[in-house]
């Protein structure tokens, strides 16, 4: 079992990219993991647009879908950071498994743990570290980066509410068997009357739709959520009624530095292979990383992986000392995502022709990347917060 706490000062600049032994050979291990028994699969999954059950199971076994929770919960006792190693090492392989693992940690549990009350937390919490796939249902038709304009409306009726609505673009939706779910009490009140739901899969008047057949992150379950007079208990509103905005935002926020990570491991997984290839492809008589004009470009995508490793991992042990965040988080998600873009664009550059088939890699890692500047807030959700933070410095 990993260590709760991590012995990485964080007011060190060697700590942003300086691992302890332990974070060293958790990331290995998740990368052996990735590189044996991911990687041959990869190109089956995208292209039948599932995770392959044996993959989800071993990802629970392994302790991935649990890494931060303490052991008394069924987690590992590891830390934010650990989890975000995790979520990076993935993504280098498969993206798809990486937002798989992602989802659950830095979202679902993570809302558990900061918001669950004792009861809940024993309840779920080991079944979300066990067996159950979680899944986070904030966005709607009309609600977007606009989240607070959500449709889905929660009437209470005694010893439960009735929930009505549909959610579209929700993560792992195939697979999960519980859903943080949000809906507004009290639409008079507007933002102040959404309140976050735990949903089971069971629940009646709750069903999965339409699967997205989707660009990128292709193995990833993207579905919508129909609520139709669904029938959820009392006590499955998680924190309280009204704050569930609250939840929204700050758990969010955390989650921004989850698909930073994500978007590092893709950046590093088309780099890599940009990289094999460019030594062993000959033009002219000799490899092409023997040109410059190639050199320079493998220089430039180093160093923008190197910049991102130091954003997102400084986000993390930020998080992990209880020091603020927000802003670092929203640079870091800002600066990965269209890092990982450029990267992987040049990546299918740098393998011409043979870039563009679906016979190497980096074209899916080109697919993959453009979610990054999309999901858990848009490119320009980030800037605003970022500006926000600095006019207010």
């Amino acid at each position: 079992m990993v260590q709760r706490q991590s012995d990485v000062d964080p007011s060190s600049p060697q700590a942003l990219t300086q691992l302890t032994e332990e974070e060293r050979l958790f990331a290995a291990s998740v990368r052996e993991f990735a590189e044996a028994e991911i990687k041959p699969y990869v190109r089956e999954m995208d292209a039948e647009s599932r995770l392959k059950p044996e993959i989800i199971q071993k990802c629970f076994e392994l302790g991935l879908m649990s890494i931060e929770p303490p052991e008394e919960y069924g987690g590992s006792g590891g830390t934010f950071f650990m989890a975000c190693l995790a979520i990076e090492e993935l993504a280098r392989v498969d993206p798809s498994v990486s937002v798989f693992v992602d989802v659950n940690n830095t979202l679902v549990l993570n809302a558990f743990m900061r918001w669950g009350t004792e009861e809940q937390k024993q309840k779920f919490m080991p079944r979300l570290a066990k067996d159950t796939v979680g899944a986070y249902a904030l966005s709607e038709a009309a609600s977007g980066s606009d989240a607070f304009a959500l449709q889905t409306r929660a009437a209470d009726a005694g010893d439960h509410y009735v929930l009505n609505g549909r959610k579209l673009w929700i993560t792992n939706s195939l697979e999960a068997g519980l859903f943080l779910l949000f809906a507004n009490v009290d639409p008079a009140r507007g933002y102040k009357g959404i309140t976050a739901f735990i949903v089971e899969k069971d629940a009646p008047g709750f069903s999965v739709g339409h699967k997205e057949d989707k660009l990128g992150i292709r193995a990833s379950s993207t579905c919508e959520l129909i609520l139709e007079d669904c029938r959820v208990p009392k006590e499955n509103v998680i924190g309280e009624v009204g704050k569930g905005y609250k939840i929204a935002i700050e758990t969010l926020n955390e989650g921004r530095i989850g698909i930073g990570a994500q978007m590092l491991g893709l950046a590093r997984g088309a780099y890599e292979c940009a990289l094999a290839y460019t030594k062993e492809r000959k033009q002219f008589g000799q490899a092409i990383s023997e040109f410059q004009g190639v050199q320079f470009q493998l220089a430039e995508m180093a160093t923008e992986i190197e910049a991102v490793r130091l954003m997102v991992y400084n986000a993390a042990r930020l998080k992990d000392a209880g020091q603020p965040f927000i802003k670092q988080a929203a640079m870091a998600k800002l600066y990965a995502s269209l890092a990982a873009e450029r990267i992987a664009s040049r990546a299918v550059e740098l393998y011409g022709g043979y870039g563009y088939t679906k016979d190497y890699p980096v074209e899916k890692f080109y697919r993959d990347s453009k979610i990054g500047q999309i999901y858990e807030g848009t490119s320009n959700m980030q800037r605003q917060t970022i500006a926000r933070m600095l006019l207010a410095e």
